[in-house]
């Protein structure tokens, strides 16, 4: 017994000694904490730097954190695609949990305009530490555990002074799922004795890598468009506190040092953000950052390279809500110790940069208390009053053939606090007529004014010309969605659109046809129908010319692209055939209707040659090497989640195992698909004559017309003009103006084609963000989309450049053999939010294999 006990005191002196060399090099001298509150080290199992901590684990450790601590308690806020766990750690003082409900409730209503006079002195500072956005820049994720314990076991001023004075709120892991991709790449290939060479597979993930969710995709992105579940999550709970500060932890180059805001002057900062955040709050936090940074000996930079203009960013959306958001970016280890210019980098080190801004964040949100209570007060207020000044009194939009599109735009709307009202009556607004039931109304005179400002208006003139990301994001064109200015005397707007269940759905049982079944396709969801049928082994045919006919609902007219599902011509008798459109009909939320006569009113009946049956898609995508990850997963992500179709996702280098046979359908996203081989697209194209559909994206574009896959061209023009002698130092601005980095243009839709079916109106608003002229087909009917001469809706192009643009081709066809090349010179998937050209690619798999017939 005396042996096993000198054991244990042994094991834990060295435990002991261990947290303590890891708390001394983390946190200050001298700094106490409470030895029944378990260390990150200590309930771990190993020192915090030596090894990527996986989710489960954090989530572990802050759950031990609320089960020991009186200071501390765990929220559940959703989970991810791979069903981990999204959770926020509540630290604030034991005072404060006891009147957490009430302490937020105040908080909300001391915001609300119209302004309460009510005494503001015992309101808290509310503090939400976020990190871990991109899961391949992992130092944030180890940086909340070692945050979190700082405030939970801290027994000294600065922590229970922050605790009496504030509600930090910590999200651990912005994105789970890119982050134990990333994690069990890094410790999978971790050395022993560790390998700093760059060039070492632990420092160099494979493809998707672990920046981007479960589907591929850039969460700091996802602030706006709200496209996947994890920000969806994220923005309740934001809604629900409304912080007055929001932390966004990054990584960047091995080769740099650390960033923190302000950022570059007047032309990386939001528009529609009160020049007091960026002059005033930025400032005063700046100087906490650079004392803190200063007393560590790290280097950094501000002012520079880095934007707070897209509202869909971490570190912009709290800019837009009263709220001062903050990115910081560290030089990354990319793996647990990477040789840098200026030495080698350490996991640990990045970590402990981390930590140090994350505590000097709690610090400054503390002392500047009363300073970030009144300036989000301010926000709101002022927000309310300038909408009501506005002469534009507010937006009216709606699309009465598209009642799926409605709806999701309305939701966009609602999750993002935006009051939103039915329309109460018929009203012609710029020549569009918008009926009551199918239109709503959005009042400028709101608290969230500036939001509403960030849905709808159209900049494009900008301080400068050299952009991060987007230069646009108006909602409301890449919705597609029909909408015009306000400036009427009275009220348009009726009952308060609170849920999105008031609109209801537009299925309704059908009643049971002898005949055939009818489904309109300009409703946004009418492919998720037709995929649904198709795969109970239906024949669905389309229309490909106008007609009306007596349904079960009157006589009604019908577009281009409806489905027609015979009864009598099917496999299966006519019970299964109804009962097929019907689950198809009620899963996409659409309406059907029944007829009981081929004769049709006027235009062609329903045993035309102008009704053409419909291939079910068997669809294959090329992934991997160097394919855009993030395309492919909107690609995948659009056809889970708003078609419900399964699509075949290859490897680059397994491309040569492909039964071609078994495919019909082949989408290519950006990438330069020459690493294939000749022999592999040779037999591409084969298959293409032979009947196969490709649909090519942006970049992917390119390559087809230069590798001359296909007979098409670039656009002719004259590039912008460059100086024969020029400063070096203006390098980098005179080329970031040539960028075309995000904006939105007008274009003619031939509705008439395959392509455009389900579309109601000829203009069509696309995004581009790529210097890709296509030229037009030399085919007339095989030119699709083509931009307008003066195109420009809404960002930055320089003007040499938009010249170039006008006239040449968004959408063209071009036939090889029996098969077609469908391809876009844009991205019509891009970042989940472009519900206005979704149809167009969605067209191209359905009905891509009569694109090029005519």
């Amino acid at each position: 017994m005396k042996i096993k006990s000198l054991i244990t005191t042994v094991a834990l002196i060295i435990c002991h000694n261990v947290c303590t060399a890891q708390n001394d090099y983390f946190f200050k001298e001298g700094e106490r904490f409470d030895s029944s509150i378990p260390t990150p080290e200590e309930f771990l199992g190993y020192p915090i730097g030596t090894l990527h901590t996986r989710h489960d684990a954090i989530v572990a450790y802050m759950n031990k954190l609320a089960e020991v601590s009186d200071r501390a308690t765990i929220q559940v806020i959703g989970e991810t695609y791979e069903h981990r766990k999204q959770v926020v750690l509540t630290v604030t003082s034991p005072e404060n949990h006891d009147n957490l409900e009430q302490i937020r409730q105040e908080h909300i209503r001391a915001i609300t305009p119209p302004l309460s006079t009510e005494d503001l002195s015992d309101q808290k500072s509310i503090v939400l530490l976020g990190y871990n956005v991109h899961g391949n820049e992992p130092s944030g994720g180890e940086a909340a555990m070692l945050t979190a314990y700082y405030y939970v076991a801290g027994q000294f001023a600065e922590v229970t002074d922050a605790l009496d004075d504030a509600v930090i709120l910590i999200d651990p892991n912005f994105n789970p799922d890119g982050r134990d991709r990333h994690s069990t790449w890094a410790n999978s290939y971790k050395g022993n004795p560790m390998v700093s060479d760059p060039i070492d597979a632990e420092h160099n993930e494979m493809w998707p890598r672990g920046r981007t969710n479960h589907y591929w995709y850039d969460l700091n992105r996802d602030w706006l468009p709200l496209a996947h579940v994890e920000s969806q999550n994220r923005i309740e709970f934001y809604h629900q506190w409304y912080p007055h500060v929001v932390t966004d932890f990054h990584e960047m180059g091995t080769n740099s040092t650390y960033f923190f805001e302000p950022t570059k002057p007047f032309g990386s900062e939001n528009p529609v953000v009160p020049r007091d955040n960026y002059d005033g709050l930025n400032n005063l936090f700046a100087g906490y950052f650079h004392e803190a940074l200063d007393e560590i000996g790290s280097l950094y930079f501000t002012k520079e390279q880095y934007d707070n203009s897209y509202p869909g960013y971490g570190s912009t959306y709290p800019d837009i809500h009263g709220a001062l958001g903050l990115v910081f970016e560290q030089a990354s280890s990319r793996g647990h110790l990477q040789d840098s210019r200026m030495g080698k980098v350490a996991f640990a080190f990045t970590i402990k940069n981390h930590l140090t801004s994350s505590l000097a964040t709690v610090r400054a949100a503390a002392a500047e208390r009363e300073t970030l209570i009144n300036h989000q007060r301010n926000y709101f207020q002022t927000a309310l009053e300038e909408g009501n000044a506005n002469s534009i009194k507010g937006w009216v939009f709606g699309d009465a053939s598209d009642e799926g599109r409605n709806k999701a735009f309305v939701d966009l709307m609602l999750r993002h606090r935006i009051k939103t009202y039915a329309l109460n009556d018929d009203i012609t607004l710029g020549g569009k007529e918008f009926k009551k039931g199918n239109a709503f109304y959005i009042p400028n005179g709101q608290a969230q004014y500036r939001m509403v400002r960030t849905m709808f208006e159209k900049p494009t003139t900008f301080y400068d010309s050299v952009f991060y990301d987007a230069s646009s994001w108006v909602a409301a064109l890449s919705y597609n969605m029909p909408h015009e200015e306000f400036t009427g005397r009275s009220n348009p707007g009726g009952v308060e659109i609170e849920n999105i269940d008031q609109l209801g759905t537009t299925f309704s049982p059908v009643p049971k046809s002898e005949y055939a079944y009818l489904i309109e396709w300009d409703e946004y969801y009418a492919p998720k129908a037709l995929n649904y049928i198709l795969e109970k082994g239906l024949y669905v045919n389309s229309a490909f010319k106008k007609f009306s006919i007596e349904t079960n609902e009157g006589v009604k007219n019908f577009g281009y692209g409806t489905l027609m599902i015979p009864v009598r011509r099917q496999e299966v008798n006519p019970d299964l055939v109804y009962a097929y459109v019907q689950e198809g009909a009620e899963i996409a939320g659409i309406g059907v209707q029944s007829v009981e006569t081929g004769f049709s009113a006027s235009g062609i009946d329903l045993g035309s040659g102008n009704f053409q049956t419909i291939r079910p898609p068997k669809t294959l995508m090329i992934i991997g090497g160097n394919v855009s990850s993030y395309e492919a997963g909107e690609v995948w992500h659009l056809l889970d989640s708003k078609v419900g179709m399964p699509v075949t996702k290859v490897m680059s280098n397994n491309i040569g195992r492909v039964n071609w046979s078994n495919y019909n359908t082949l989408i290519l996203v950006s990438g330069n698909y020459s690493s294939l081989g000749e022999s592999t697209i040779n037999r591409i194209k084969q298959w293409v004559r032979e009947g196969g559909t490709v649909i090519t994206l942006r970049n992917a574009t390119s390559w087809a017309i230069r590798s001359k896959f296909v007979n098409e061209k670039f656009a002719e023009g004259e590039s912008r003009e460059t100086p024969d002698r020029m400063d070096y130092v203006t390098a980098r601005d005179f080329r970031g103006s040539n960028a075309i980095g995000g904006s939105m243009y007008s274009a003619d839709l031939d509705i008439t084609h395959p392509l455009g079916f389900g579309y109601t109106n000829r203009d069509i608003s696309v995004y581009r963000n790529h210097s890709i002229f296509m030229a037009p087909s030399s085919n007339p009917f095989s030119t699709v989309v083509q931009y307008k001469e003066n195109p420009l809706l809404a960002g930055y192009i320089h003007k040499d450049n938009l010249k170039r643009i006008g006239g040449t081709a968004s959408l063209i066809v071009s036939g090889i053999g029996r098969g077609n090349v469908i391809m876009f010179a844009d991205n019509p998937n891009f970042r989940g939010m472009w519900y206005g050209t979704n149809k167009l690619f969605l067209n191209a798999l359905f009905l891509g294999d009569k694109a090029g017939r005519r």
